[in-house]
């Protein structure tokens, strides 16, 4: 019996050093042209954009996977999108979406709109925008809306609340346009404002900006691994009344290239774990460092360079997936200037399907079936990194760190109890195998201190518990430096993305003692999303601002069953904020 299980374990131990100490190999990416954004051309300018721009990644794979899965070409609709000064009771088109407050549907002593645009457009209609209004109890209230079939076309309604004071709101307005759209099989479609007063020419901008977000983001359907779908028929957006010039062009610009990493960052996410494996996200790094050549640059390490650094913890996790074996990525940005850089790193957890290990996830509240979207915080740095490799800001140099497995259960793999070293030294006793995400930052974050980076955010799907404090819309936000949390709390909200600050409860870490290493990986449920960022600081330098957003909730939504794209936003515009 010895001899035999001996065998066996020389036998496991030989495939898994043959494994780590091969070159990149993995099955072939379902990313295989990887081009840099949506097929998304603007009216701004007579000048075309350029074809390397003027192409997105085209969604494939050559060879055959578990299940056979091949999915679908996707590709995401052209769209012409034009800021106009277009008077909107004259313009023509397929439909007209107007986002109005509750004060613009006040009503004078006849019931007639005071608001001048609404009067107008009563006025062409022959009172009937007024009477549907009326008769649907359309009051102005966020989320409310109407449609109305005419002859020349449609005409929507969309409730903005009180006021429309939040990027949130004309984002809204946005997917609201695009569902009317979709809804419609429209080709041509405007969105207006039933006023802009209290509007500086700032908030013009950044709110034509955020409609355009939200129809490009609206519009867009993964239908990569359906039989069958319908294509959007959607061509052109014109938005109207918020202003012409080079300043909402450039704005508008930038949306375009924030909502291709998105974009990336949902169908990241969205594919199956069949099909998103490490070695395919490894792929997807080289592809968007090779789009990028001139600014950005990539290094892979497997496991055997992993272990050459001591990455205890992370290959730890990775030991039981010999299938599917971990790749650890770093991308890095900087421009070709000689100015001071801002050395700063953006980390992303990355399992690609989290069986929860030894510590199976069991019941129908595990959740275990949407464990693919265990990478969400990968998908969003990568996502990061394409939509700066488009933007090129200069007096930053960004690194982009993910350290990605799989958690899954075999005789090689980690088990409760074990005593794992992460690369700074420091041991840990893994009490819970499911707790995996952490034991992988932990060699990621040290790898990104390592790098003389002066700030890092880190984002991971960590645990339930933020979801159960803050819900399925907010991310939690853990760091003890609050200039950093300030940042990001102002980045987020110029993104539209939702976030709170929780508190680092010090005294808490005493429950994450071991009584043989330094540390436990879990500490018990109440306050788990706290010790669980107590546990992440303990491998970041003291000298490196750091920050840690658990996205567990926002990562996915489970009314719309799509990923999100959460995080992308708010990292691209925390990086520019940063550039010096």
């Amino acid at each position: 019996i010895f001899f035999f299980f001996t065998m066996a374990t020389l036998r496991v131990s030989s495939l898994l050093a043959s494994s780590s100490s091969s070159s990149l190999h993995c099955n072939p990416s379902i990313f295989t042209k990887c081009q840099s954004s949506p097929r998304w051309a603007f009216s701004f300018s007579v000048t075309p954009l350029c074809s390397r721009r003027s192409k997105r990644i085209v969604h494939c794979i050559a060879g055959d996977t578990l299940g056979l899965t091949r999915p679908n070409e996707s590709d995401a609709p052209k769209i012409s999108i034009g800021a106009k000064d277009t008077d909107v009771v004259q313009w023509q088109g397929d439909l007209l979406a107007i986002g109005a407050t509750e004060n613009d549907l006040a009503r004078d002593e006849n019931s007639k709109f005071k608001n001048p645009l609404l009067q107008q457009l009563d006025s062409k209609l022959n009172g009937l925008l007024s009477a549907a209004s009326s008769e649907e109890d359309f009051s102005g209230k966020s989320g409310q809306s109407i449609n109305l079939r005419l002859p020349g076309g449609r005409i929507t309604l969309v409730g903005l609340g009180s006021s429309a004071s939040s990027p949130t709101s004309y984002h809204s307005l946005g997917e609201a346009a695009a569902a009317a759209a979709k809804s419609a099989q429209a080709r041509n479609i405007a969105v207006s404002l039933a006023s802009t007063d209290g509007l500086s020419a700032e908030s013009k901008i950044n709110s034509a900006s955020a409609i355009a977000t939200g129809v490009m983001l609206g519009i867009f359907e993964d239908n990569r691994f359906r039989s069958e779908s319908k294509t959007p028929a959607l061509e052109s957006l014109d938005i109207l009344g918020l202003g012409t010039g080079p300043e909402i062009e450039s704005k508008i610009k930038y949306a375009e290239h924030v909502c291709a990493g998105v974009i990336l960052g949902r169908e990241l996410v969205n594919a199956p774990a069949n099909i998103v494996t490490p070695g395919v996200l490894a792929e997807e790094a080289k592809k968007i460092a090779s789009t990028y050549s001139d600014v950005i640059t990539v290094n892979i390490l497997d496991a055997e360079q992993c272990k050459e650094l001591k990455m205890g913890a992370y290959l730890s996790v990775a030991a039981a997936a010999t299938e599917n074996p971990p790749y650890f990525i770093h991308l890095c940005f900087k421009t070709l200037t000689k100015e001071h850089k801002r050395k700063i790193a953006l980390v992303g957890k990355g399992l690609t399907f989290d069986s929860g290990g030894y510590n199976l996830k069991t019941g129908a509240g595990s959740k275990i079936e949407l464990m693919k979207y265990d990478m969400g915080g990968a998908a969003a740095v990568l996502g990061a990194a394409k939509a700066l490799g488009e933007i090129r800001p200069f007096g930053v140099e960004v690194h982009f760190i993910v350290a990605a497995c799989e958690n899954m259960i075999s005789g090689a793999g980690m088990r409760p109890g074990d005593i794992v070293t992460a690369s700074n030294g420091k041991t840990i006793e893994v009490n819970n195998t499911d707790a995996e995400g952490r034991l992988t930052l932990a060699d990621a974050l040290i790898y990104a201190c390592n790098q003389g980076v002066e700030k890092i955010i880190d984002l991971a799907t960590l645990t339930g518990a933020i979801v159960t404090a803050l819900g399925p819309s907010v991310a939690g936000a853990f760091t003890p430096s609050d200039g950093l949390a300030r940042e990001v709390v102002v980045a987020a909200e110029a993104s539209g993305e939702k976030l709170w600050r929780m508190p680092m409860e010090e005294s808490y870490w005493e429950s994450m003692k071991s009584g043989v290493a330094d540390m436990i990986n879990t500490g018990p449920r109440d306050g788990g999303a706290i010790t669980g960022a107590l546990f992440l600081k303990q491998f970041v330098d003291e000298k490196v601002q750091w920050l840690h957003l658990d996205i567990a909730g926002p990562v996915w939504s489970d009314e719309k069953k799509n990923a999100t794209g959460y995080g992308v936003s708010t990292l691209v515009e925390w990086v520019l904020r940063n550039a010096l």
